[in-house]
């Protein structure tokens, strides 16, 4: 209105029409205009003082008509109302209103209803979050460049971004994924790298983070609420669809991918980290700020006084996760697998994994504590774990076995010897079998049988099994003996002397 009040000065000083439009207020045709309205209104008496613009604005609007016309999609504007809100387009609602209600109309009643509904919508307003020095910190996660991975796979890299509120001061990590460990590595090198930790930490609700979204009560992770209290920062997930709330992070991974990706070449993951490293403290961080108007590492040197000190020992960032032993007594982590006592067999219990052990957990009692496994499918396996006969099997193996029956004799000895020999059939049972004599029928006698097995050729389980069920250890020495093949030397004298001592026995 600045612009009609200048010309309505000149009209009461005298200009003319030709006079205002060479002084570039207007031209001539709209100076007519106003001179007339200006008349009409007595706006040109020099004694009164000059209208308000509201007044001006006022008359020079043209009359509204009053539209005589119905639209047909009354009756329908409040379903409509539900689906522009919902975010659905006018030509799926044009297409739903002709299936569903039966309308003939145009779309282009459609497009002019919906233009009237988007006027009655309040204005989306917002307010900037101001933060403290120190205060908090957002995280997130954005895309990187594709890389060949150790394998030699072409993979998707993820930036992680970390930027202080105040100083706007970042930290940048290019990972593979978005595991759980991946997100506390990449927490612990961050507070590292600003040398203090901020009093919260603002978050999406990742995964790996947050197991709940909520916009009251989130539930989070048990690994990440280890780290927030290891490092004494409070974790501050965003509500869900609401991204806004750490829109600071949010710009800051657009500028990194607009202004740090481009024209560059990386040979692998590594040299990425490097070079934005670099690009942080070398550009990013002595850039003017859009906002802030100041450079974010000199922002940071007033802020990293009052950020929180880093803990005197770094706090054990395990990954927990949680599962059920199966029937083989182990449990299974990153393709790998546990043992835990065979009594919890079905039970779900608690792991917790760090960079070099691995810990199960009975609710809050440790029942098993492994190495970490170095490669997929690989066990650790604790014998103790096993049920009874389990344990029983694996210690009686082929030393076991060995040194058993040498403690028997050395018809025992040998007759085991051959039985673990066999290059056809596995008989580390029958060793274990014949062992189990002693206990029924005593060393001496199993070592009598066993030279009686071996003497007729048979040096087998059940022949020896035969021989003492039948008491046929017990018989002279020559008996075992065949007519037609004379004996001599060792199996001889060792069977007579055991029938001696047998005979001494009874």
């Amino acid at each position: 209105m600045h612009h009609y009040r200048q010309a309505l000065m000149r009209m009461r000083q005298g200009d003319s029409d030709r006079d205002i439009a060479k002084s570039g207020l207007m031209c001539r045709a709209n100076a007519a205009s106003l001179r007339i309205l200006a008349q009409t209104q007595g706006w040109l008496d020099g004694s009164a003082t000059l209208p308000e613009d509201v007044a001006i604005a006022q008359a020079l609007a043209p009359p509204k008509r009053a539209s005589t016309t119905i639209s047909g999609l009354e009756p329908l504007r409040e379903q409509m109302a539900g689906w522009l809100g919902q975010g659905v387009s006018g030509v799926v609602i044009h297409t739903a209103l002709k299936r569903e209600h039966g309308y003939t109309g145009s779309y282009s009643a459609v497009r002019r209803m919906l233009a009237t509904l988007k006027r009655e919508v309040p204005p989306d307003a917002t307010v900037r979050l101001i933060f403290a020095p120190g205060e908090a910190a957002q995280v997130d996660f954005g895309a990187g460049p594709m890389l060949a991975n150790p394998v030699g796979e072409i993979r998707r890299t993820w930036a992680f971004v970390m930027t202080l509120c105040f100083s706007r001061h970042q930290y940048v990590e290019f990972v593979w994924d978005q595991t759980v460990a991946t997100w506390l590595g990449c927490h612990r090198r961050a507070f590292e790298w600003f040398g203090a930790v901020p009093d919260r930490v603002i978050i999406d609700n990742a995964k790996c983070a947050i197991i709940k979204a909520c916009r009251h009560d989130p539930q989070t992770q048990r690994s990440y609420a280890d780290c927030a209290e290891g490092y004494g920062f409070r974790i501050d997930a965003c509500p869900p669809h609401d991204p806004q709330k750490k829109g600071i992070v949010e710009s800051g991974v657009k500028y990194l991918k607009g202004n740090f990706l481009p024209l560059k070449t990386f040979r692998d993951l590594s040299d990425l980290n490097t070079q934005a490293k670099g690009w942080v403290v070398e550009e990013a961080g002595i850039r003017r700020h859009g906002t802030t108007g100041e450079a974010p590492l000199a922002r940071f040197e007033l802020e990293r006084a009052l950020l929180l000190p880093l803990p005197a020992v770094a706090p054990d960032l395990g990954v927990w996760s949680q599962a059920s032993l199966h029937r083989d007594c182990h449990i299974q982590f990153d393709r790998a697998f546990y043992s835990a006592p065979w009594p919890l067999i079905g039970k779900r219990l608690w792991l917790k994994a760090s960079d070099g052990m691995v810990s199960i957990y009975d609710e809050f009692r440790v029942v098993a504590a492994h190495a970490r496994a170095l490669r997929p499918g690989d066990r650790r396996t604790v014998r103790d774990h096993l049920p009874p006969e389990a344990q029983a099997f694996f210690a009686h193996d082929r030393e076991w076995c060995l040194e058993q029956a040498a403690h028997v004799g050395p018809a025992c000895a040998e007759l085991i010897a051959q039985l673990l020999s066999d290059r056809i059939v596995e008989r580390l049972r029958a060793a274990q079998g014949v062992l189990r004599l002693v206990k029924p029928y005593t060393a001496l006698r199993l070592e009598a049988a066993c030279a009686r097995a071996l003497a007729h050729g048979s040096p087998f389980y059940r022949t020896v099994k035969t021989i003492l069920a039948g008491g046929h250890d017990l018989r002279a020495a020559e008996s075992i003996m065949p007519a037609t093949t004379p004996h001599s030397g060792r199996f001889a004298r060792d069977a007579a002397s055991l029938f001696a001592a047998s005979e001494s026995l009874h």
